[in-house]
């Protein structure tokens, strides 16, 4: 344990990041423990304690008496110039142990612009950044979350990477972890690494050999070891009613991004919307019980004192029994003055009547996401919503009393066209005017916020040349040309921040040594706009001989081979090719939900579901079980 005069904390803003000792943190005796772990995300504390995959695998590691998991996570520029000043090392929140003691440190990969934040954690806690430069004295470094789909730009600074859903890896992991240390890790670092690749859902990067092309293309990445395997396919989690989920979340000392308690209503998405990652991610869809949530809801509140509750998943309102867990939740809470509160919501599931109920306590506004302007794009992304059906929801909404209304959209999809965008600001007129003819007042308000597109790993955008940062600007130009009402607020992304994000989401191992270059000249906090520096972006790739446009901007072939191809999310390629072709003549796939199997694979690959159809496309039974 580090001891620290906390004086020098008047110097940092916000010292409650850095203090730890926060309701429901967890301190354990490391000589008392077989594993230590250090969970980390790379990013400011308000953004990780929001996380709720940090607040699962917390609770998870330390419900065993053998294993201790502490905090960790990237201090913001005051604090790490007093770090460095004062020569004090990375540290955990819990028991300020340097993070260089702990045995493993795990780094949740959520966003592609944090990657710069990681090696910055690392040279703050004094740990070599490649993984070749780390023998077993120092910590492991794993990693999982979204980001693993492509880990292959940091591969070379990770020693493990977990694919998918973690809560019985975890387990299974630190198992293995516990015996080899007791024995001394014979054969050292690599030789617990074959063995912990035999764990499944594990890639190991170190274990692989990555060919390129004389051209330059990338070729292919292929095992060493005969024990190793060619493709490693994600981990899912069959029993999600009894999986751990924590009840007793660390409560922090400051306001976080998300600050209330947060009920997983089910995992992963059928729905196909092709822009979307995570919805092949994280398939199938699997649902806990509205008995199983309310429990979970009042150990929960009881655990923390918040009176909020946030019901989360990919589409929440697809969750199958949404009106009886709102009741059951509302009948509970109806004496505490805890609020229910729902995320954007999808336009055809919006029900004006929930949207009621879950508002009684306090009222906010309601967030919808079009994704695009006109009914044509809408049909090229699979959103499957229509105009008519935005308008009935706002119609309802605004009967009902709301006079304020967020609506969230996309620029830069496949096949878009100025009349595209021109439909995003013809949908906020309508919707304000909407409001004037039903209340007969001017006192609506329409929020308009555009995202620019990323095309994702494992989605049918995968393949997908993103658009030139310049036409980018031009279209953000237009659509502000296009809103010329004080009650409709426009918003949008920096198209800069987003071109590199596009290059890391869909480059190979060339770019580990692009984000040592791009660190080394200052670049970290890059998803924050006031810190993120294009030309130092630039002058990195220059000095490394590459291109960002080669990795975002260059549409590739279906043939061609991909960097992540090995990293398995069990939706084949072919449906993913099916699914461009049917965007390109916008085509609707229909959820296989409500209707029959689209073949995606996910269902035979993983044994997952068996859904039987009654006359006219009625679920009648829905099984699952793993091979």
């Amino acid at each position: 344990m580090i001891q620290l005069d906390t004086s020098w904390l008047q110097h940092v803003q916000k010292p409650a990041r850095y203090t730890g000792g926060e309701y429901n943190s967890i301190v354990k005796d490391h000589s008392t423990v077989d594993v230590t772990m250090a969970l980390a995300f790379p990013d400011v504390y308000e953004v990780a304690m929001s996380h709720l995959g940090i607040k699962i695998l917390y609770g998870l590691v330390n419900r065993r008496d053998d294993a201790a998991a502490e905090r960790v996570f990237a201090p913001w520029h005051d604090m790490e110039e007093e770090m460095r000043k004062r020569n004090i090392p990375l540290f955990s929140l819990e028991t300020r142990t340097p993070i260089k003691d702990f045995d493993v440190l795990a780094f949740t990969l959520q966003y592609e612009m944090s990657f710069t934040n990681i090696l910055n954690m690392l040279d703050l806690a004094g740990i070599p950044m490649y993984a070749k430069d780390r023998d077993m004295d120092f910590p492991l470094l794993v990693c999982g979350g979204p980001c693993a789909f492509n880990v292959e730009p940091i591969a070379d600074f990770f020693d493990i990477v977990s694919l998918g859903e973690s809560e019985e890896w975890g387990d299974e992991f630190i198992d293995l972890y516990k015996a080899e240390k007791a024995k001394g890790f014979p054969g050292g670092k690599e030789a617990f690494l074959r063995k912990v690749a035999q764990i499944p859902g594990t890639y190991c990067p170190a274990l692989y050999d990555v060919e390129y092309t004389e051209q330059g293309d990338f070729k292919s990445i292929t095992p060493r070891f005969e024990e190793v395997p060619v493709a490693v396919e994600k981990r899912i989690v069959e029993d999600v009613e009894n999986v751990f989920y924590p009840t007793k979340p660390v409560v922090p000392f400051l306001d976080i991004v998300h600050d209330r308690a947060v009920l997983e209503l089910f995992r992963g998405c059928t729905r196909g919307c092709r822009f979307c990652q995570a919805g092949m991610l994280y398939r199938p869809v699997r649902e806990k019980t509205p008995e199983r949530l309310l429990r979970i809801a009042k150990d929960t509140i009881a655990n923390t004192g918040y009176n909020e509750i946030s019901l989360m998943s990919l589409s929440s309102a697809d969750y199958s029994k949404l009106p009886e867990l709102v009741d059951m939740l509302m009948e509970e809470f109806k004496d505490k003055q805890v609020s229910v509160s729902l995320p954007s919501l999808r336009i055809d599931s919006f029900s004006i009547d929930i949207a009621k109920k879950v508002q009684q306590v306090r009222k906010s506004g309601l967030t919808f996401a079009p994704e695009a302007g006109t009914q044509r794009m809408r049909d090229v992304i699979n959103k499957g919503v229509s105009e008519e059906d935005l308008l009935a929801a706002c119609t309802n909404a605004f009967k009902s009393g709301w006079n304020t209304v967020k609506l969230y959209f996309m620029m830069g999809l496949p096949t878009e066209t100025d009349e595209d965008l021109a439909g995003i600001a013809n949908l906020a007129y309508k919707v304000l005017d909407l409001h004037r003819d039903i209340t007969g007042k001017r006192n609506g308000s329409v929020t308009v916020s555009v995202s620019f597109f990323v095309p994702k790993t494992h989605s049918p955008y995968q393949w997908y040349g993103q658009q030139d940062v310049e036409e980018i600007h031009r279209k953000q130009r237009y659509l502000k040309s296009l809103i010329n009402n004080r009650n409709i607020s426009y918003h949008y992304h920096d198209g800069y921040t987003g071109y590199m994000e596009a290059a890391f989401a869909r480059g190979d191992r060339r770019l580990s040594k692009v984000l040592v270059k791009a660190w080394e000249a200052g670049c970290k906090f890059d998803g924050w706009t006031e810190y993120f520096n294009y030309e130092t972006w630039l002058k990195a790739f220059a000095d490394c001989g590459l291109d960002p446009a080669y990795f975002a901007r260059r549409t590739r072939d279906f043939d061609e081979p991909l960097p992540w191809d090995h990293l398995d999310c069990t939706v084949s390629k072919a449906f993913l090719k099916r699914e461009w072709e049917q965007a390109v003549e916008a085509n609707l796939t229909s959820d296989c939900r409500r209707g029959p199997c689209k073949g995606c694979n996910v269902c035979p690959e993983l044994n997952t579901a068996i859904i039987d159809y009654k006359e006219g496309g009625r679920v009648e039974k829905v099984t699952f079980g793993l091979k």
